[in-house]
């Protein structure tokens, strides 16, 4: 039985530098620019309704978070400044998210070059 994903004890938004710091109960932060959590959003708008109907987000550069709403006891809904806000994170994706932010990230950014797109860290 696989072991239950650890839940997250404090959860702050750093809006000034558009950062979602999460405390899990085992001990592990992470601290996931709301870049990050909007490109690798779990909504059907991002990840399509099946495999290969994902849609690479671009120019999300500068989004940041408004408002984060609580899902039941198991998730929470981020609401981003440029209107995103279907994406339900449960606790198992934000964990999945934070152990794997280096390699996410890299994908991301090889995607984009291999999309033409350049990122505009301004």
């Amino acid at each position: 039985m696989p072991a239950a994903t650890p839940r997250p004890n404090d959860i702050k938004l750093h809006q000034k530098s558009r950062v979602l710091e999460v405390t899990f109960d085992d001990g592990e932060t992470f601290n996931l620019p709301c870049e990050y959590l909007r490109v690798y959003s779990p909504s059907a708008e991002v990840r399509g309704h099946g495999p290969g109907q994902e849609v690479l987000q671009v120019a999300k550069e500068q989004v940041n978070i408004t408002s984060i709403e609580p899902v039941g006891n198991y998730a929470i809904q981020l609401h981003f400044d440029d209107g995103h806000n279907t994406g339900i994170y449960s606790w198992d994706i934000i964990y999945e998210l934070g152990q794997h932010q280096d390699a996410l990230w890299q994908e991301y950014l090889d995607k984009l070059k291999q999309a033409g797109h350049q990122r505009n860290a301004n």
